[in-house]
């Protein structure tokens, strides 16, 4: 089934925008992007007229806790911190979704239509996250991207956790050791089961150790949740000891030194942005940060860490930020090709190009300016939100089983 985005300004953000553009679509991909003559529609297609409207890919939040920490249910929808293990890489995110919570509802009215969900950064080591899509049907459904990265954390969380239970961690020392130990375990792990299975011999199967010699073969990448300029340094020096592909998540202080983070080719994920000084590794929290960040080549994306900030207040942090010397090019590509290409999703998601997922968004105007708003969302194809304007409300398709 072919469906066609006509008469739009078309931004595929990697690509020159396109005044009149079409997009089409055929089943969960997009087929072909270009001018109204560079695009042949099929006479069966379906038209979908955008005329006076912008049309984008859906935004990607790269660090939210999305469906593990339930927007407005308390403790009972809190799952994102197993906090009894210091190194929890065994755990998964995708075990605690739940695919039903308002959040999803929320991130298509903002236009976000595909979300890494982690776990939070109560532990050392917090576990798996998965990148799912903003609608579907379960738990199934949603889930485009199982295998992404692993979730860490260093600072003032996992000392205060350990340090109340009067356990190791309870100082930056002892979190920086808990890693260290841990993917030195992996090494050797990797060494006598490559050993074991050379020799046809049986070996026990660690499914944290496996997590994590994953990360050391390169199959995921290593999520740090990390604020303060010095954590990020250790957060550098570890990753260079151990060789895995290093993502810092937050990046509070990463402006202060920029010039090292561009350096090093270390990708921030940067946020949330709207938050007050709540503790002390962010007191130097600033929304100039993004345009620093960027302007010293550091490749950038920008999250809410949902619950943290509304999920559907991401793009109001890039247009915040764009008030604050981010460019406009920068701040879209921060909110979809650059969060696709920092985790390895860029084959599926993050732009208007063949190929990829038909995740595909229609703007009232511009979304970075704070006055437009989503007006009809496309996930792999489908339309799965419109604001109803003689209404004044979004409406969001039914995800729940229906008898006919």
């Amino acid at each position: 089934m072919y469906s066609a985005i006509t008469g739009g300004y078309v931004v595929p953000v990697d690509g020159d925008p396109i005044d009149g553009g079409t997009v089409l679509m055929s089943d969960d991909k997009i087929v072909a992007v270009g001018s109204e003559a560079d695009v042949d529609i099929p006479d069966e297609a379906r038209l979908i007229d955008a005329s006076g409207s912008w049309v984008l890919p859906g935004f990607i939040d790269a660090h939210a806790h999305l469906g593990v920490h339930e927007d407005g249910e308390g403790w009972s929808g809190n799952d994102t911190n197993e906090m009894t293990d210091p190194n929890g890489a065994r755990f998964r995110a995708l075990d605690g979704i739940d695919p039903y919570e308002v959040g999803f509802d929320d991130a298509l009215t903002g236009g976000v239509t595909s979300v890494v969900i982690k776990p939070g950064s109560g532990n050392p080591i917090g576990g798996q996250t998965v990148g799912v899509k903003t609608w579907g049907r379960n738990g199934f459904d949603i889930v485009f991207a199982e295998d992404v990265s692993v979730k860490s954390a260093l600072g003032e969380n996992p000392k205060r956790v350990y340090g109340e239970k009067d356990k190791t961690p309870s100082t930056r020392l002892g979190v920086a050791a808990v890693l260290r130990e841990a993917f030195t375990k992996a090494r050797n792990y990797s060494l006598q089961r490559d050993h074991a299975q050379a020799e046809g011999k049986p070996f026990d199967v660690d499914l944290t150790l496996e997590t994590l010699a994953r990360v050391l073969d390169g199959e995921l990448y290593w999520d740090q949740h990390v604020h303060r300029a010095d954590d990020i340094v250790t957060a550098i020096r570890l990753a260079e000891e151990f060789g895995y592909k290093l993502v810092l998540n937050h990046g509070t202080e990463a402006h202060l030194i920029a010039d090292l983070v561009a350096e090093r080719g270390i990708p921030v994920i940067l946020g949330p942005l709207f938050t007050s000084r709540v503790k002390v590794e962010v007191r130097h929290r600033t929304i100039r940060s993004a345009g620093i960040l960027a302007r010293a080549g550091v490749q950038l994306a920008i999250t809410t860490d949902h619950p943290v900030i509304p999920i559907n207040f991401l793009v109001y942090q890039a247009a915040l930020a764009v008030k604050e010397g981010l460019d406009t090019d920068t701040a879209l590509r921060a909110l979809t090709v650059n969060p696709a290409a920092i985790l390895g999703l860029q084959d599926r998601i993050g732009a208007l190009k063949p190929g990829l997922d038909a995740d595909v968004v229609i703007w009232s105007g511009d979304p970075l300016d704070v006055m437009n708003r989503a007006m009809r969302v496309f996930v792999r194809g489908r339309e799965v939100y419109h604001f109803d304007e003689v209404q004044g409300e979004g409406v969001v398709a039914e995800r729940r089983y229906q008898e006919s």
